[in-house]
């Protein structure tokens, strides 16, 4: 692009590098680099972007990051049109622009001024000719669905020749969609895939949709801003969604396990292969890890602190590998099955180093998926991720299990018993580590996730996602599926992904429904004959495909909305970033309609056949029809053809068990091996007997836009004035912006110490214990966040400033530390990661830490975490030692982060290009005795 001599000079005095382009980059283009702003001469950078309504968060910057171009590096602005705003190179918080009707808007950089001024303006478009989609269509009908706000909106479904072999479509909506665009869509059924004959239009329609958006997800090239220079990378594999354009670990592996896996084998193989990756040449010391020494394993994608072992829910690979490799041709299964070990190998024995904890046998990390802190955490977190880090999450334990077991499966196949032995006694473990530290007797459900390091008691948080997995992976036992599916609330558009809800924090994974979380939680449903759950589930993935014209990434939870707009708050406004056929959505209805309701999923020995069709839906979806069949479906080397006669419509609710099956007029049971499967497979399926099945479901309601109420937790307390006083401490239970009708509790090392407090000065008689508090609502029963964890130990602080150590072959010691006294201590670094924001990266500090008695020998060794931090000092991950009185040293060494793979060199930031990055500024260590 050329630019004027004058152009850079201002480039140059403002601090920004003249050879970088700089792009608009928000919410409303998925953070990605599409609207680069161009020179128009005379010093003004511009570019236009459609924008749909909403509360939109956006920054100017270059495309690797490395100037950000603020309005006030102190704060958030939200940007009112057609004003001007100096902007400074620097980094800062994000702006916003409050938008309330879709249009086009300007965004200008004037940098002829002093000082380089943004304005944003709306551009008056022209009117666009109404078309008619449905115009020669032959069939057609419309489904009206009730409204939040006691209106409806309609989705109408036509097609061209509904006795076509392969159809062609036009779906419309009434509601307001998301992102800008026609209100209608048109799509065709593709040889190849399958289709489904149900006598309704739209339920046909629907699938063919999902099928249709799978193919647009299917690309020869993918991208993302952070890597490879934001320039493609030649790939067969799924793009994330129409805004995410990239391979995510987690999105790839649930949409696999959901239904992608049947349709599509060799392109999730690929998109699998894709996110595995050995070490950098001469990045790692062999002796300082752990399985082979190429490293193959899976890649933790950036994310919070730096990424791995911050996050450690790069496992749920596992559940696409696992459904894959039913699937797949058989050379390629073999050839993958062997890559899938070594790669699970190395990624359970480095995990087993970095993030579990045996004294109650978990796995540490986030959450899986509820990876946006401030959305599911406690507010102070995003000042202590360490904390986040040395949590512990019900669905990322899960992941593990599902790991370890697909591991010890593939090991027995491959001759290697012992290993199969290993990873099985470990799945078994913590099978039973999950029900005895997850479980919530009095929830009837398990707690999503524990408090920090200093506190770590189960809390009365809960995710659907979580129960859901625990559920269908044979975690949970019956009984406890029974109670989580009865027991988890249900909004009248679907579930939430969490409950309950944060208060003053804007849509996203806070109150809203994924339709892939939903899609599990019916899985789940049909496994413990829970009809109503599964009603639920059916009605919201179909009316959110229908009226949005497409499957969406999230969607507000009470409304059923893609953006519930909120003039009076606008910084609640969501979901915040919503992206259309996103790919574990659109998994997720591929496979609610072929698993779920035709009853079709692989194994690794064949073909299981179990639909579970609920008296709703077959009145209420099938009510014209005396029959539905799924035609041309592919399963290795079969072609599949499924036929389900119905029973006739019934009032009431419950499930039709099935009579018999037949494969080619031949009677089978439910489960067929694959030799036994004729290459072209008739399937038939009478339905018959009604199963009342479990019908109990825990309905809530509120509005939409309140802040407040029974669907929300209180705001966690915090612990004030804290005092240690001759062996007892005094503290003051500070209530924060909680009002009346808030009691408190008080934990001590992570056991109820004191219920149901009031506000104020509490105190105890420890000279050792940590202690938290939570708020819980009287009315509701809802509970708040733990606060954070004070310890009534001073402890042992010991100054050392390093800068900018950890470099391979730094070395890190302090000597001659005294411990007066017999007891477990936690031991940590003060230190600072400035290497990237707090929410982005590969550069998490993670170093090997032993304590070492005066002979030198070691009496505790353990890797610990340094994540990204915004203070300029914070602790470590702490390090647990049982040491007898006497004197101590604490020595660092390297281990690793995902900067060390190879797959992660062409990243922009640090641990990227430069070569990896592990370093941090040390300020000192300290001691903590705990008991």
């Amino acid at each position: 692009m050329k630019r004027s001599a004058f152009l850079i000079c201002v480039l140059l005095l403002t601090g920004a590098s003249p050879a970088k382009d700089l792009y608009v980059r928000g919410a409303f283009n998925g953070w990605g680099i599409d609207n680069l702003l161009v020179d128009q001469g005379n010093g003004v950078l511009e570019t236009q972007i459609v924008i749909s309504p909403g509360n939109h968060v956006f920054k100017v910057g270059h495309k690797d990051w490395s100037v950000e171009w603020v309005i006030d590096p102190a704060a958030s602005v939200t940007v009112a049109t057609d004003t001007d705003y100096i902007l400074g190179a620097q980094s800062g918080p994000e702006n916003y622009l409050f938008v309330r009707q879709t249009g086009t808007y300007r965004f200008s950089i004037d940098m002829s001024k002093a000082k380089p001024v943004l304005r944003v303006a709306r551009v008056a478009s022209a009117p666009v000719a109404t078309i008619d989609p449905h115009q020669d269509h032959r069939q057609s009908v419309a489904v009206a669905y009730p409204a939040f706000d006691g209106k409806q909106e309609t989705a109408r479904f036509s097609a061209k020749d509904a006795d076509a072999p392969l159809r062609d479509y036009a779906q419309s909506s009434t509601m307001q969609l998301r992102d800008p665009g026609p209100q209608f869509v048109t799509y065709q059924e593709s040889a190849g895939l399958p289709t489904v004959r149900s006598g309704n239009l739209a339920f046909d329609a629907l699938f063919a949709l999902a099928a249709t958006e799978m193919k647009q997800n299917s690309v020869s090239d993918i991208r993302d801003g952070n890597y490879n220079g934001g320039a493609a990378i030649a790939c067969d594999c799924f793009a994330t969604g129409e805004k995410w354009h990239y391979v995510w670990t987690r999105d790839l592996a649930y949409a696999a396990d959901l239904g992608l896996a049947m349709l599509d084998p060799l392109r999730v193989m690929n998109s699998l292969n894709f996110k595995l990756s050995g070490y950098r040449e001469g990045a790692i010391n062999p002796a300082q890890v752990a399985g082979s020494a190429d490293g193959l394993q899976i890649i933790q994608d950036t994310g919070s602190g730096g990424s791995w072992p911050v996050s450690t829910d790069r496992v749920s690979w596992a559940f696409g590998a696992e459904e894959v490799l039913k699937t797949l041709p058989s050379d390629e299964r073999k050839v993958f099955a062997e890559r899938a070990l070594r790669a699970l190998v190395n990624t359970i024995e480095n995990d087993r180093l970095a993030a579990f904890d045996p004294t109650d046998r978990l796995y540490t990390g986030e959450q899986s998926f509820l990876d946006w802190r401030e959305q599911s955490y406690a507010s102070w977190i995003t000042g202590d991720i360490a904390s986040l880090a040395s949590s512990k999450a019900l669905s990322t334990n899960v992941a593990h299990y599902k790991a370890l077991t697909l591991a010890a499966s593939l090991a027995g196949q491959q001759g290697q018993r012992a290993l199969a032995k290993k990873y099985g006694t470990w799945a078994v473990d913590l099978q039973r580590a999950i029900n005895q530290r997850f479980w919530l007797a009095d929830e009837g459900m398990y707690s999503s996730l524990t408090a920090p390091h200093f506190d770590g008691a189960p809390m009365h948080k809960f995710d659907w996602l979580g129960q859901s997995l625990a559920i269908v992976t044979g975690v949970a036992g019956f009984e406890r599926a029974r109670s989580i599916l009865e027991r988890y609330p249900h909004g009248p558009m679907g579930p939430p992904v969490i409950h309950p809800q944060q208060q003053g924090v804007p849509v996203y994974h806070n109150r809203a429904m994924w339709p892939f979380v939903t899609a599990y939680g019916l899985k789940a449903a049909a496994i413990t004959g829970n009809a109503s759950v599964a009603d639920a589930a059916y009605e919201s993935l179909m009316r959110g495909a229908a009226l949005n014209l497409s499957h969406m990434e999230n969607l507000e939870w009470l409304s059923g909305q893609p953006l519930l707009l909120d003039e009076k708050n606008p910084a609640l406004n969501g979901p915040v970033i919503n992206s259309r056929r996103q790919l574990w959505s659109v998994g997720a209805y591929l496979g609610m309609v072929i698993e779920n309701v035709f009853g079709i999923s692989a194994t690794a020995t064949g073909v299981n056949i179990s639909p579970f069709i609920t008296t709703r839906l077959r009145r209420e979806t099938f009510g014209q029809s005396t029959s539905i069949s799924l035609n041309g479906l592919r399963l290795r080397d079969k072609t599949i053809s499924v036929k389900i006669h119905l029973p006739p419509a019934q009032p009431g609710e419950g499930f039709y068990l099935v009579e018999r099956i037949s494969v080619n007029g031949v009677r089978v049971s439910r489960h067929v091996n694959w030799n036994a499967l004729p290459a072209n497979s008739a399937v038939e399926i009478v339905l018959g007997t009604l199963a009342p099945g479990q019908q109990r479901i825990r309905r809530v309601n509120a509005d939409p836009y309140a802040t407040s109420g029974a669907v929300f937790a209180p705001g966690e307390p915090a612990i004030a004035n804290f005092t240690r006083d001759g062996g007892g401490v005094r503290f003051h239970i500070d209530a924060g912006q909680n009002g009346a009708g808030i009691v408190y509790n008080v934990y001590r090392d992570g056991k109820l110490a004191a219920v149901g407090l009031k506000a104020g000065a509490w105190r105890d008689r420890s000279a050792t214990a940590c202690y938290a508090v939570e708020a819980v609502d009287r009315a509701s029963g809802n509970r708040s966040h733990h606060s954070a964890a004070i310890c009534a130990d001073p402890g042992i602080d010991i100054a050392r400033a390093v800068k900018d150590w950890g470099k391979p072959g730094d070395r890190f010691a302090v000597d001659a530390i005294a411990v007066p006294a017999d007891g477990e201590y936690q031991v940590q670094v003060r230190y600072h990661n400035g290497a990237s924001q707090i929410s982005l990266g590969i550069s998490g500090g993670v170093k090997w830490m032993a304590v070492k008695d005066q002979a030198g020998r070691i009496v505790a060794r353990q890797v610990i975490q340094l994540p990204h931090s915004r203070a300029p000092a914070v602790y470590s991950t702490p390090l647990k030692a049982r040491l007898a009185a006497g004197t101590y040293s604490v020595e660092l060494d390297d281990f690793y982060n995902m900067s060390y793979l190879q797959n992660n060199s062409t990243f922009s930031a640090a641990g990227g290009f430069d070569g990896i990055f592990n370093r941090f500024d040390i300020y000192g260590i300290r001691l903590l005795r705990v008991k």
